[in-house]
């Protein structure tokens, strides 16, 4: 992927609504067809990159989660989620 440090640190910092955001208005200027090639490229790689990291953070918000547990119908605790 050719994107610059910037680019890639901008979305380190992006927060998965703002990210996701961007992605859907990326979709739509290129499913528009009315960027030209070499934007429609740039923003396609982009968009690759805001993918890869609402991915990202969907995996470590999965992996933060917890189920209650119970005992005769009172939390007893946590336990990490399965994930299967």
């Amino acid at each position: 992927m050719s994107d610059s440090p910037a680019t890639a640190d901008d979305i380190k910092l992006m927060s998965f609504e703002a990210a996701l955001r961007e992605l859907e208005g990326i979709v739509g200027k290129l499913e528009s067809g009315q960027a030209p090639l070499a934007e429609s490229i740039a923003i396609y790689e982009r968009g690759e990159a805001l993918k890869a990291h609402c991915e990202a953070l969907l995996k470590q918000a999965e992996m933060r989660i917890e189920k209650i547990t119970l005992r005769n119908g009172q939390p007893t605790g946590t336990e990490p989620l399965d994930p299967q």
